[in-house]
């Protein structure tokens, strides 16, 4: 079960409690779920039961039993406890990995778009990013990511772009230049006190040298409010670079693509390892990792934080590298289902990461 789907069958129970008339409470467009915090346990978490406590005139804690009475036996959730003041936590497990990995190869690189930011601010969202090399790109990359959410995005500068934005960092802002800059005429229109202004802490050099993509890297991986590291250590291609690993991994589960292609075999989603045994803890982390996605997505469009993708796309690169050994038969070993699920598997791994960083402005090369 991915965060999106525990959001809807939250989102599900809280409803029927209502419609049963054990809440009086005015139904919430939307639930987050999201790692249990200190105190917590299981894979996710929801506070909806505080939220909706003082609404509906009871303690947290009753509203929590009694969304957590609907949400026992839902498919998809083997555990929900009630801890501190009114948490609800899930272990998840009743979706089988099979299910996950076909919808990530059905939606591909879209896997995680949504539509939890459509209709906000009027309809439009407005980014506008400060003249500086690094606000320019993280004003590019929020504007991917918001869209990726359903928002409807214009993003601006307050004066020209460089050509070494537009060219080599593959900068394209969809609204001419402000600030009495040519084309200022087309932004009359705009109210600037409801503008976004994109201010990441400046680089402290110039991150072209590094090439597109290591300098893309180097600006979006720290958070806003750090200042970046503007060096080689992003061109070296070891475990060292998070952006080579990331790119690595990438990389492998296109390789084993072609590798069991040649073996005669394709992916297959399906359980990854033979029916009598339990899937081995660096699985369980891959697939949560890879559950996440569409959660890490949405939080990092609506906080206005690209660093948030940037390292889970190395948590997802650093969980499916374990899984590289097995995917290919060993020896005179033929070709199994568990074979072709694993590869399944690393495919949908491999689909995350691309999606992932075509939202950053990244390339995904099929061989590194």
């Amino acid at each position: 079960m991915t965060p999106v789907e525990l959001s809807r069958t939250v989102l599900h129970a809280v409803r029927r409690a209502v419609e049963e008339g054990e809440l009086s409470v005015a139904v919430p467009e939307r639930v987050r779920v999201a790692p249990p915090g200190p105190g917590g346990c299981g894979d996710y978490a929801t506070n909806v039961a505080l939220q909706l406590a003082r609404p509906a005139g009871q303690p947290a804690l009753r509203v929590a039993e009694v969304l957590r009475a609907r949400l026992m036996g839902a498919g998809g959730i083997s555990e929900v406890v009630v801890t501190g003041p009114g948490f609800i936590n899930f272990r998840v497990g009743g979706t089988a990995p099979g299910e996950l990995v076909r919808e990530i190869l059905r939606r591909g690189e879209r896997y995680g778009h949504g539509a939890s930011l459509a209709g906000r601010d009027g309809g439009v969202v407005r980014l506008r990013a400060a003249r500086d090399v690094r606000a320019v790109v993280h004003g590019d990359v929020l504007a991917r990511l918001l869209r990726s959410q359903g928002a409807s995005v214009q993003v601006s500068c307050v004066g020209p772009l460089e050509e070494g934005w537009r060219g080599l960092l593959g900068v394209r802002f969809d609204l001419p230049d402000t600030d009495g800059h040519p084309g200022a005429d087309h932004l009359s229109h705009i109210d600037r006190h409801k503008d976004i202004e994109v201010r990441p802490l400046p680089a402290p050099a110039d991150p072209l040298p590094l090439g597109r993509d290591a300098a893309r890297w180097a600006l979006l991986w720290p958070a806003p409010h750090d200042r970046p590291r503007i060096g080689e250590e992003h061109l070296v291609q070891r475990e060292s670079n998070p952006l080579f690993r990331v790119r690595y991994a990438h990389a492998r589960c296109r390789g084993l693509v072609r590798n069991a292609a040649d073996l005669g075999f394709g992916p297959e989603p399906g359980a990854v390892e033979p029916r009598e045994a339990q899937e081995p803890q660096e699985t369980q982390v891959l697939l949560r990792a890879l559950a996440d996605h569409p959660r890490v997505l949405a939080a990092a469009a609506a906080h206005h934080a690209p660093d948030r993708l940037a390292r889970h796309l190395v948590a997802v690169a650093d969980a499916v590298l374990p899984l590289f050994p097995a995917v290919l038969p060993m020896g005179e070993e033929k070709p199994s289902a568990a074979h072709r699920a694993r590869l399944a598997l690393a495919v949908a791994a491999g689909t995350v990461l691309a999606g992932g960083l075509s939202l950053l402005g990244i390339d995904a090369p099929d061989h590194l």
